[in-house]
């Protein structure tokens, strides 16, 4: 009878199925998870350019492009074909053609026409004129207008027949909104001056309603459907005032703009697609835009357009202010990256390490058989790919249907690293242990044995090329490429540096408290203490899982703890207290005040009176002026913390309140550099004038953000000046509702949670926020489950060993303190190496880091940095979660332990 040898990968398979099972479980989870984070990493980033682009006004992302009409030497006729809709969409087309991509316009809210570039003044005396002034129009032949617009009344306007700079009279239709501010009708008249030649009359066939008015077909000049009520100067409130608004002409009556004074011009915009915005491409967008704005984009078109043709766009500049917020959240989202990724790559290491311990004398019997080392990794390699390659196939797949719409190629070249790393940890540690054909190991102690010089070497390199890597990002910081490496190496680094000096000097407290320990009472201490100097010398590898667990844990709730912080702060900065209610107009209503306390919520309520307008030294510059009650502004200032003083520093030295005392001020530093310790005179808004003198200087203020402001004692201001005009309420739950009730039309109302909730404006921001989140719990994780491999790794031998004391007399109580006391000072070790290596990540990387970017919006202006600095609980609470997880597990183990009969332990040739 003939034999056959049965397949190795389905026996070993058969073998083992419940480690199959976990092992191909454990890579579907982390190749998942690493396929993911890229894809949701891009789909933030992606969200976050086009939130960026998209809430900017059109007229600052919108590329446009512009050139005079032809010069009047040359014949009338060529002029008016340059303005004519044939020639001038032929134009745009041969814009759209020069364009490059990753620039792409959206065709639907593009635009191009002529228009005037000087208004006009139209006499028509039925026209509104809010100073006397007559009102003035833009005359716009914008083409399009009925694919953009709905009629309200009349028709659209239409040409008859061609028109020329000669020409009489043409058709406009006008906005609804121009219609109603106007007073424009369906039939009106409106004569524009002609330049040598008698007037344009515009008459108004139809009245247009936008289809989408927020577009950019419509908003990129907003004059087109809301008119503007202008000044003479616009720096001057008093100046004296006009109506300005757009006709909106039929694009064949361009020409007809050559005959008046209104110097037309043609121009072309383009409206970005926000759908075809990517991060990836952000380079590629940047030199485009560069090229068409004033590169070879441009001086194409001018040779085959016009010569004088130039470009204009801020959308290169609102690039800029993404690509800052990137950089300023793409180097800590990489260190929870990193970190998590260590963490995982070492828990498949130290599952490989926990099969190829489980199947040592099988592996040793192999050899002394005759089984070659590559022969026998080959065989584990494939037995181990069987299971980790559909795994990582199918975490890969999961991923990628989770999170749809980004790129594939990082998200398999992460499943695919996960997948190499898992197949690759058995067959690799099997090799390292079992390169030599010998006897049985014998026990690697930790107290007793020494490592070998091989091993000392490799160890000193590794801590030299981390200490060094470390020494350079503390002096260069955080600039440039190898910079942002270095931080997101940052906790591997410290916790490779910690978790090989802390292996070494474990084991020097166990000799010194194991003769302490034997003379106690009892023999659990002691055993206890053996036994955890019997633990594998080789356990670098969990350390180092726990410690950079920890490190980015403790990194990471600080980073979250500061963003909270800087929003809480530039939120009471914004606010200067819980709410605050203002008028800007008048002085608040004698018993808002008190309504205001009857709210709930409302802890106290500070009354000031802020004269934004006053004049030092009767000068031209004006600082404002804040009156208060010293005794509930001072204790505003004390809760808040915004240049808090005491009551009695705006009392100090006043003397009377009459006229010619001198009020004690605090001043803003600004001012008192300005104006001195001397008693100087203040302009007030109402003509009234008061003397100050400044006694304390304070960088902030609640009453007033900036950095110019006074505080006196509105108690020596006149009756009119010191009339309340802000309300500074105190109390975190203040119903907000109840306020804007209490206030009705006499004030604004602002709330410190809701100017708080604004300052997560770009999904960037809160998708980072939460990636970073989600990485940090990932990594726990992986931390928990390398924690339980190491224990599993002992549990046979600890099991066996409470067999064997059970039939001696230990009791179960004694049997579970004896596992936790065992398990306690690797624990305690890695809980203190965490909080340290943590504390140590935290002060290398805390001077070159600044939260600002990821705390607030690139519209809010921070008035100081956010820097990083080390939060306590995020130090405190994942190392004594590691502590308590080991007591766990290790109470779980004795109690299994009971459970299950002394016989099966005890067997004869165990070699446990």
């Amino acid at each position: 009878m003939k034999s056959t040898a049965a397949p190795w990968v389905r026996t070993r398979l058969r073998s083992a199925p419940g480690a199959s099972l976990a092992l191909a479980l454990l890579v579907a989870v982390t190749a998942c998870l690493a396929a993911a984070f890229p894809r949701a990493l891009e789909r933030y980033e992606d969200a976050g350019l086009r939130r960026s682009v998209e809430q900017v006004s059109h007229s600052r992302s919108v590329v446009s492009l512009f050139a005079p009409a032809p010069l009047p030497d040359l014949p009338q006729d060529q002029r008016e074909q340059a303005l004519r809709p044939a020639t001038v969409k032929r134009q745009y087309d041969s814009i759209l053609g020069t364009v490059r991509r990753p620039f792409v316009p959206d065709l639907s809210q593009s635009s191009y026409g002529v228009t005037t570039s000087v208004n006009q003044e139209v006499p028509e005396p039925w026209l509104p004129r809010p100073s006397g002034l007559p009102a003035r129009v833009a005359l716009v032949a914008q083409a399009g207008l009925a694919d953009h617009a709905r009629l309200s009344e009349g028709r659209l306007p239409r040409a008859s027949g061609t028109v020329t700079a000669t020409t009489p009279e043409v058709e406009a239709a006008v906005s609804t909104e121009t219609a109603k501010s106007l007073r424009i009708k369906v039939g009106s008249v409106l004569h524009v001056p002609g330049a040598g030649r008698d007037a344009l009359a515009v008459r108004v066939t139809g009245i247009v309603a936008p289809h989408d008015r927020d577009g950019a077909y419509w908003a990129t000049d907003t004059l087109l459907r809301t008119p503007a009520l202008m000044r003479i100067s616009p720096s001057d409130p008093d100046s004296p005032r006009y109506w300005l608004g757009a006709l909106l002409l039929p694009s064949e009556a361009a020409p007809a703009l050559l005959g008046i004074e209104g110097l037309p011009y043609r121009y072309w915009r383009l409206a970005p697609d926000p759908n075809t915005l990517h991060h990836r491409d952000l380079g590629a967008l940047k030199s485009s835009l560069a090229a068409l704005e004033s590169g070879p984009g441009l001086q194409q078109l001018r040779t085959a357009i016009d010569p004088l043709m130039d470009a204009q766009t801020d959308l290169d500049d609102v690039l800029a202010s993404y690509s800052r917020l990137h950089s300023g959240v793409s180097a800590l989202i990489s260190v929870a990256a990193f970190g998590s990724g260590t963490v995982a790559a070492v828990v498949l290491a130290m599952a490989g390490g926990l099969t190829a311990e489980r199947r040592r004398t099988e592996l040793a019997l192999l050899r002394a058989r005759g089984a070659s080392l590559p022969g026998l990794a080959a065989r584990l390699l494939a037995e181990t790919a069987v299971v980790a390659v559909p795994a990582g196939a199918l975490g890969l797949a999961v991923a990628v249907w989770a999170l749809p719409g980004a790129r594939a190629l990082p998200a398999v070249l992460a499943a695919l690293a996960v997948t190499v790393v898992a197949c690759a940890a058995l067959p690799l540690r099997a090799a390292a242990a079992h390169r030599l054909v010998r006897i049985p190991a014998l026990r690697q102690d930790v107290t007793s044995v020494r490592p070998s010089r091989r091993r000392t070497v490799a160890e000193l390199t590794l801590v030299t090329v981390a200490a060094g890597a470390v020494v350079t990002l503390r002096r260069q910081g955080t600039s440039g490429g190898s910079g942002d490496q270095l931080i997101s190496a940052a906790p591997v680094l410290v916790g490779v540096i910690a978790a090989l000096l802390l292996v070494r000097l474990y084991p020097l407290p166990l000799r010194g408290m194991a003769g302490p320990a034997g003379r106690l009472r009892g023999v659990v201490s002691h055993l206890s203490l053996a036994r955890a100097g019997r633990s594998s010398a080789s356990a670098v590898l969990p350390l180092l899982a726990l410690l950079t667990a920890l490190t980015t844990a403790s990194f990471g709730g600080s980073v979250l703890a500061g963003i909270a912080e800087a929003r809480d702060h530039s939120a009471l900065l914004a606010v200067g207290a819980d709410a605050r209610l203002e008028s800007m107009v008048d002085s608040l209503p004698a018993g808002l005040t008190d309504r205001v306390r009857r709210v709930s919520g409302v802890r106290g309520v500070a009354a000031v009176s802020v004269a934004y307008r006053a004049k030092p030294n009767d000068g031209r510059q004006e600082v404002p002026l804040v009156g208060v009650d010293p005794g509930g502004y001072a204790e505003l200032t004390r809760r808040t913390g915004l240049g808090a003083f005491s009551e009695g520093v705006l009392k100090k030295g006043r003397g009377g309140l009459g006229t010619g005392a001198v009020l004690p001020a605090v001043a803003s530093p600004s001012v008192a550099d300005a104006h001195g310790s001397a008693p100087f005179p203040v302009g007030m808004e109402d003509g009234s004038s008061v003397t100050v003198r400044i006694v304390l200087v304070r960088d902030v203020t609640p009453a007033v953000m900036g950095a110019d402001f006074l505080v006196v004692d509105r108690a020596g201001l006149g009756a009119t000046a010191a009339r309340p005009t802000t309300l500074l309420v105190t109390g975190p739950e203040a119903d907000g509702r109840a306020l804007r009730e209490a206030a009705g039309d006499a004030a604004s109302v602002r709330l410190r949670a809701d100017e708080r909730a604004r300052y997560v404006d770009s999904p960037l921001q809160s998708g980072v926020e939460h990636l970073y989140t989600a990485t940090v719990a990932a990594g726990a994780g992986y931390a928990v489950l390398a924690l339980l491999l190491s224990l599993l790794r002992a549990a046979p031998e600890r099991i066996a060993l409470l067999a064997r004391l059970r039939t001696m007399g230990l009791t179960r109580p004694q049997g579970r303190r004896l596992l936790v006391l065992e398990s306690l000072p690797q624990a305690v070790l890695a809980a203190a190496g965490g909080v340290l290596t943590g504390w140590a990540a935290i002060r290398l990387l805390s001077p070159g880091m600044d939260l600002t970017a990821v705390a607030l919006p690139p519209s809010v202006a921070a008035l100081e940095q956010t820097p990083l600095h080390t939060d306590a609980w995020s130090l405190t609470v994942p190392a004594l979660a590691v502590v308590a997880v080991t007591v766990g597990i290790a109470g779980v183990q004795a109690w299994w332990a009971g459970r299950r009969g002394a016989v099966r332990e005890l067997r004869a040739g165990d070699t446990k």
